[in-house]
Order: structure tokens, then sequence, then C-alpha cells
């Protein structure tokens, strides 16, 4: 399909240059990563402007055939741009929403309902992920595409994206800003064991646990219902996620799944008070072999603060020692967790920090 167009702009010209690539490639991933990687500099708000008016201009005089092309080949720029490592993150994204709206102009859901929900699903998740704009208005126009993507994607025609869409429906709900909190967290629940319907562990098994661990993840934030039930529903999701998210294979995903079964376990109302602290603390030991300082500091930092609580609620041990461990675990995770840098973490930590010195029974 040829591209040509009476422009000198050089970011047309860019933009013209990539979609003929994707066009001759076929949408090769990697032919099309290695031309946006040698020209990074180009990748910025502009473009997503100049995709917007040049797209909507091309696209309102071609012939129906060529502006299908043509909106096909712009959805495959935004969803490689979209996940491009490289480069800036935020224009990354808005140049891949500026695509997908621009595409919609064609792909109807009357003329190609397929493609609309398809392109619907993936204007959700570049919303989801939008660093530029208001949190909260990203989160609602990623829920309302994905809610617009599951009138066609349904369970029955197309399970499998049905369930991506229900997970990342309840992604959206579980950060969702507008609207009550606790009917936030509900939302996110029902999408997640909708998700789990289909996503099986013995079918889906990576995306089986990521599930799981995001479900004992609204768990932990539920504001209905019993509290001591919901922290055991959160055990029970995390140690399910953690079934499939070994260490070996998913190293990250492992350290933070170890983290915030930490988390539970020091909450958790059922079971002995004592052998809980315990579990907590060997989850948080656990974590910090992979959330190291060196690796991840500002997550080993929030677990040595985690590691800390735990120590200073210890019931087990010597208390002198167990107050010890306390301290150098505030200590260390304030060598990140800085004034300038995370001003309410570093308060949070220091208010710790003073109380267990309150406590302090050597010096």
């Amino acid at each position: 399909m040829a591209m040509a167009d009476n422009t000198s702009d050089s970011q047309v010209d860019f933009l013209l240059e990539v979609l003929q690539a994707i066009a001759d490639s076929n949408g090769d991933q990697q032919v099309v990563e290695k031309l946006l990687e040698a020209n990074i500099d180009k990748l910025n708000q502009t473009l997503a402007e100049k995709l917007r008016d040049w797209a909507t201009s091309k696209l309102a005089e071609a012939e129906a055939g060529e502006a299908t092309s043509l909106a096909a080949n712009i959805v495959e720029f935004s969803k490689i741009v979209a996940k491009l490592p490289l480069g800036d993150k935020a224009s990354n994204r808005e140049i891949a929403i500026t695509g997908y709206e621009v595409a919609l102009t064609v792909y109807t859901r009357e003329a190609f309902p397929f493609d609309w929900g398809l392109t619907q699903r993936n204007l959700g998740n570049a919303y989801l992920n939008r660093i530029t704009g208001q949190k909260a208005e990203n989160l609602e126009k990623a829920i309302a595409c994905y809610q617009l993507t599951l009138e066609v994607r349904t369970r029955e025609g197309f399970p499998v994206e049905w369930a991506e869409t229900q997970y990342n429906l309840g992604l959206a709900y579980s950060q969702r800003r507008k609207g009550q909190k606790a009917e936030n967290l509900e939302e996110a629940i029902a999408c997640y064991k909708l998700a789990l319907g289909v996503r099986t562990r013995e079918e889906f098994p990576v995306e089986w646990a990521k599930t799981q661990y995001n479900l004992g993840l609204a768990y932990s934030q539920r504001r209905k219902g019993q509290k001591a039930e919901n922290l055991e529903e959160s055990i029970a999701c995390y140690q399910e996620a953690l079934r499939v998210k070994k260490n070996e294979a998913f190293p990250r995903d492992w350290a933070n799944t170890q983290n915030n079964l930490g988390n539970a376990y020091s909450n958790r109302i059922k079971g002995e008070k004592a052998q809980n602290i315990e579990q907590a603390i060997a989850c948080f030991q656990q974590a910090l072999r992979v959330r190291t300082f060196e690796a991840f500091p500002i997550e080993w930092a929030q677990t040595q603060n985690n590691l800390g609580n735990a120590y200073i609620n210890r019931i087990k041990g010597e208390k002198a020692q167990n107050i010890e461990q306390a301290i150098a675990c505030y200590q260390q995770a304030l060598i990140v967790t800085t004034f300038e840098a995370f001003p309410i973490d570093w308060a949070r930590t220091q208010n710790n920090l003073g109380a267990a010195y309150g406590k302090r029974i050597k010096g």
C-alpha cells in the first residue's frame, strides 16, 4: 500500500515511512521497532498531533478499501509504539491513544465489530497505563473502553479475549478514583472471578496466577464483608499465585507476592498472632532475596519498613532484640525513603522509627 503524500513535514514523512514499513513487512514487529529505535527523537507529542491531523484527513478522503488498510496499519503502529521500551513512555502512549482513536473512525461497530472491539480493548489498555492527563479521567475512559469491548467480545464467542478484558477491567476498577471505593473493589473482585472462569491453572497457568495475585490484592483492600474473612481470602489467593510464580521463573512477581503475603499475615485476625507474625517475617525475608537495594531500591525499602513493623510487633524471641531488628530495618528503609523523594513514606518511617526508639530496651 503506497503511503505517498504531498507534505514536506519531517514528522509526517517519518510517519509515512513507518506506515509503509508496516505495510511492506506485514506488520513485522522487529522491522518496525528497529525503525522506531533509530528515530526515537521523533516519538513525541508533536508526532501524536501530526498523526491525528494527517490520518483524520487522509481517512476521510480515502476509498473504503484504502481506509481500512490504512486503519489496520495505524493500529499496528499504535500497538508496537505502546509497548516500545525505549524513548519517552508518556509520548509513546499518547501516540498509541491517538492511533487507536483515529482508527475507530473507520473501525465502526456496525461495519467492523471484531476490529472495533479489539481496538476498544487496546485503547482501554493505553488509557489504563497512560501517564499524562488526570489519572481519574484516564481510568474512566479505560473502563468505558473495556465495557464496550465486552459487548462484542463475549465469553461464548471469544472466551480468552473476554477473560483478558475482564481481568483488565478488574485492574481499572481496583485503581478507580471516582465512585465509592468499596463498590469499585466489589466490581474488581467480580471481574477477576469471572476471568478465572476461563483462566484456569491447567490451561493458562501464568494468567491464572496473575489473576489470583490481583484478586488477593483486592481482598486485602476490601471494605465490605468481614475483615477476617477477607484476609483469609487474600492469603489463599497469594498462596495460589505462588504455586506458579516461583522464584526461579518469575523472581520479581514471586517477591511481590511474598511481600503482599507478609502484609496479609501481619494483619491477619484468625490464627495465633505469634505464628502469623513469624509467617510475615519469613515472607518479608524471602522477598528481600530478590528485592535488593541494588536491583529494586524502592521495593527493598518498602519491604524493610514492613519487616520493621513485623519485628516491632513480634511476640516470639527476645523483645529487646526484636526492637533492635525493627530499628535496623527502619534505618535501612530511610536510605532510600528520603524526605526529598518520598516525603509521606519518609514521615511514616520516621514515625515508626521514633516509636521503636520509644520502646527500646537496649542503650
